[in-house]
């Protein structure tokens, strides 16, 4: 027997689904406190050893945080090439918005203590908010564009060719909600670290920032889904589904209707858990970081995140990618993935080094735990920012 028979085709697809899914959220969750420091930065610290003490925050694990970018990228290159293929092109100019302020960020740490000039500083402090707001915006923006479809089509060939043409086209009323959740979310879960890892006047300003941010994503998130249930029409596909057949996204016929984003919720009732760990983690944010619960509050922003991106792949599935040009070349679970031995080859090699991953960015930490004093910056020999 062939090994990769053991797992079906359609259950492959599905668990392939659920993994991007978990480094998608792994990433948002990790990175995503990294990013809401970045955009706290300028204002829950007043002055220089203020600031410094936020960027030790986060620095000795934020190069590790954006493994999981490097990992969700692989993951869609990998078992979901056609997903790549439109959306690493498709979404060029936004791709490429987002890499310049990755670079800002290594470069605003490194650099910003080099001189001692007030000017200076500054710079680099204002280059890592936008290496901050920029990658949590332009995210948020995507997800709002992925959710009305995105103009592409396949022809016979199933040649993928993309019909948009701006990065303005991508900034819609809609996509800019979803923009504005994504970083009132990440400020927030930024805030919960801060809260966490400082102490003093930094700490009391994130907190106050923190529980603002948590008000605006329940806000927003609110606004978000009545909108996508009165304004949007989603997609439903209208033909028979071969779950275990071959990638061809032309082999369905798709037709929009509108709530059919909101169907999978009628026919699966276990799926609210996911818009409902959004607001309840939000709201047990807000709560915690008032009753001064430190660790609670991060770990309930975590929650939200986990809640907010996972409702948008509910409300999707199966779809993962549709088209606004032509809905029969929509994305989907069963016609868009890998064949049926390559999800096997990476299913195996995940289960063997994600846990990897997980152990040794548990270990480290669990080393750094603890609050970032002043007096540590400013110590002599320190390798501090």
């Amino acid at each position: 027997m062939i090994l990769h028979t053991l797992i079906d085709y359609d259950t492959l697809r599905v668990i392939w689904w659920l993994l991007l899914g978990v480094l998608l959220i792994g990433f948002a969750v990790m990175d995503g406190f990294d990013l809401g420091t970045d955009m706290l930065l300028p204002f829950v610290a007043r002055c220089d050893i203020e600031r410094r003490v936020v960027i030790n925050s986060i620095g000795p694990v934020w190069e590790g945080n954006q493994v999981w970018l490097i990992l969700g990228g692989g993951a869609i290159f990998a078992a979901w090439p056609p997903l790549y293929a439109v959306s690493f092109s498709g979404f060029y100019l936004a791709m490429f918005a987002i890499l310049f302020a990755l670079i800002l960020r290594p470069v605003g740490f490194k650099y910003r203590s080099k001189r001692d000039s007030r000017l200076w500083r500054a710079g680099w402090d204002w280059a890592l908010f936008i290496g901050g707001l920029v990658p949590a915006l332009v995210m948020g923006v995507a997800v709002g564009n992925v959710l009305q479809g995105v103009p592409f089509h396949l022809n016979n060939d199933l040649r993928i060719f993309y019909d948009g043409t701006t990065l303005i086209e991508l900034l819609n009323p809609f996509g800019l909600l979803c923009g504005l959740l994504s970083v009132a979310m990440l400020v927030m879960h930024g805030a919960g670290w801060l809260v966490l890892k400082t102490s003093g006047e930094v700490a009391e300003r994130a907190r106050t920032a923190g529980s603002v941010a948590a008000m605006l994503t329940i806000a927003l998130f609110a606004l978000g889904g009545l909108w996508l249930w009165a304004g949007i029409d989603g997609y439903a596909i209208t033909s028979p589904i071969l779950e275990g057949g071959p990638s061809n996204p032309l082999a369905k016929t798709v037709a929009l209707a509108p709530g059919a984003w909101l169907a999978n919720y009628d026919a699966h009732p276990w799926m609210l858990a996911g818009p409902a760990l959004g607001f309840l983690g939000a709201l047990g944010s807000l709560a915690l970081l008032r009753a001064r619960v430190e660790l609670g509050a991060l770990l309930m922003s975590a929650l939200s995140v986990f809640g907010i991106i996972a409702t948008v792949g509910l409300s999707m599935f199966p779809f993962i990618l549709p088209s606004s040009v032509d809905p029969r070349s929509s994305l989907t679970v069963w016609d868009a993935s890998s064949s049926h031995l390559t999800l096997f080859i990476m299913l195996v090699a995940t289960a063997i080094f994600l846990p990897l991953i997980a152990t040794y960015t548990t270990w480290v930490y669990r080393v750094l735990w603890g609050k970032v004093e002043p007096r540590e910056i400013e110590r002599d020999g320190s390798h501090a920012y």
